[in-house]
């Protein structure tokens, strides 16, 4: 195997989870040059003793290294979806155009792709990517539920209430009332 410093990192999907997996390799001697989402680089190459090693640690951690090409793009996507949704700004286009305009592939081919290896398709994990970031607005109660749908580009509070109770089984209003904890972790979507 070569050596090499950058790595794609599976089921990395906040700040926190880069901040974690970064204070546990360096306790394990690891020199983190930089770590975001996704992705980690290491202050100089790791031979094959030390690659091994650094999986043992980032799967200890609940994380996994991205090897092969379909999962690195089918990460990629996964990580432009919840910076998406979480950036509050609406689509200019729709949901197929800003994947393929991000990762220069065409869409029928990303959509084949993360189907094979989700087992769901990309609209599927957009939605339910929708949903959670919905739970955690209801459960924080800043915004209103017209807010939140405005927020997450709905068409309208209808709408959105409609594709919430399909996915919870509640409407956001009864969600918002009993306000338990209700979300679900994002790697598990």
């Amino acid at each position: 195997m070569d050596t090499k410093k950058n790595f794609l990192i599976k089921n990395m999907v906040c700040s926190h989870c880069a901040e974690v997996l970064k204070e546990k390799l360096e306790e394990n001697g690891f020199r983190v040059q930089k770590i975001e989402l996704g992705e980690l680089q290491l202050a100089g190459p790791v031979d094959q003793t030390a690659y091994k090693r650094l999986v043992s640690v980032v799967r200890k951690n609940g994380f996994d290294i991205i090897n092969d090409e379909a999962s690195q793009i089918v990460e990629r996507i996964k990580h432009l979806i919840i910076d998406h949704i979480r950036s509050s700004e609406p689509l200019n286009g729709n949901l197929s155009e800003y994947l393929s305009d991000r990762i220069h592939k065409d869409y029928q081919q990303l959509s084949r792709l993360f189907s094979a290896v989700e087992g769901k398709s990309i609209e599927r994990y957009f939605i339910l990517q929708k949903i959670e970031r919905a739970k955690e607005l209801i459960v924080y109660g800043e915004k209103t539920l017209s807010e939140i749908a405005y927020e997450l580009d709905y068409s309208s509070q209808q709408h959105f209430s409609r594709q919430f109770k399909k996915e919870t089984g509640l409407a956001p209003s009864h969600f918002k009332n009993i306000k338990e904890n209700k979300r679900t972790s994002i790697d598990q979507l």
